[in-house]
């Protein structure tokens, strides 16, 4: 017979001799967390399709481009309003045919243009102050090409058959001033005027002051000339006037008691011009008084 320890030996060979199983995976807690964790992802995942497909639709993404914004052969092409908040570079900006082009800001609108070196060559800006230009040369032309008005460092040209001044002030040009003719207006006055300075008009070949339908007053305080230095001074009209010429003062025995209202021209020899009462003769010599 076996005794007991025997039997507990041989039953512990017995049970070593079987296969151990093991238990393999997440059980318990663990397992509850992970099919969270999967969960709380596949959420997030359909979150984030939705917002993107939301974004597209919203900012209307297809494959010629974004919103009103297209994506062309030619550049970019875009439709409607839009607002920059920092500089535009571009080469080339127009609006689409047949409609205009508007260029709005709070500010101002600056244009600028520079060279290889970055050094600002023309400048262009429009603001509430007004408008400033900046460059070499203006240049203002028709649509024919024609030059209607250019302007640099040392000349201005007005191409355009007339110039036309509208202020009540007139023009007013601190130098010379080369044009080979000055009209007013139909119905117009025209005036040249110097106020404190002295007014040249210098021509080589001639001056010609015309009014056709009204007077010419040549009026100044102290002296007015009229020089010919190789020619002649004709006064051509059908009466000439010659206002407040003095009146020499004939001797008491050669005067009358009548009045006398027929006088003769004499002239000075320094150029000076008096009237003389007319009589038989000559009387300028009697009269010669007024020449001292």
């Amino acid at each position: 017979m076996m005794t007991q320890e025997q039997c507990s030996h041989r039953n512990n060979v017995q049970s070593s001799d079987k296969p151990q199983i093991y238990k393999v995976g997440i059980y318990g807690w663990r397992k509850r967390c992970l099919y969270f964790f999967v969960l709380l992802l596949m959420i997030l995942i359909l979150i984030n399709l939705a917002l993107t497909i939301w974004i597209l639709k919203v900012m209307n993404f297809t494959i010629d481009g974004m919103g009103k914004l297209r994506i062309t052969e030619k550049g970019l092409k875009l439709e409607g309003d839009s607002e920059f908040l920092e500089p535009l570079y571009a080469k080339e900006i127009q609006s689409k045919p047949g409609r205009p082009l508007y260029l709005q800001s709070s500010r101002n609108v600056s244009v600028n243009i520079y060279n290889s070196n970055n050094q600002l060559l023309t400048q262009l800006i429009t603001g509430s102050s007004g408008l400033k230009v900046r460059g070499k040369a203006f240049e203002v032309k028709s649509t024919s090409g024609k030059l209607l008005f250019s302007a640099d460092e040392d000349e201005v040209v007005v191409g355009a058959e007339k110039l036309r001044v509208m202020g009540a002030e007139g023009a007013v040009f601190t130098k010379s001033v080369e044009t080979p003719h000055v009209r007013a207006e139909p119905f117009k006055e025209l005036k040249l005027e110097s106020p404190t300075r002295s007014l040249l008009m210098e021509a080589p070949k001639g001056i010609q002051i015309l009014a056709e339908a009204g007077d010419i007053q040549a009026i100044c305080r102290n002296e007015l000339r009229l020089e010919s230095k190789d020619g002649e001074i004709s006064l051509d009209a059908h009466r000439i006037r010659l206002m407040r010429l003095p009146e020499g003062k004939a001797s008491s025995s050669s005067s009358s008691g009548t009045r006398q209202t027929v006088y003769e021209v004499c002239v000075c020899p320094n150029g000076r011009l008096f009237l003389s009462q007319a009589g038989v003769g000559s009387t300028c010599q009697i009269s010669y008084s007024v020449c001292l």
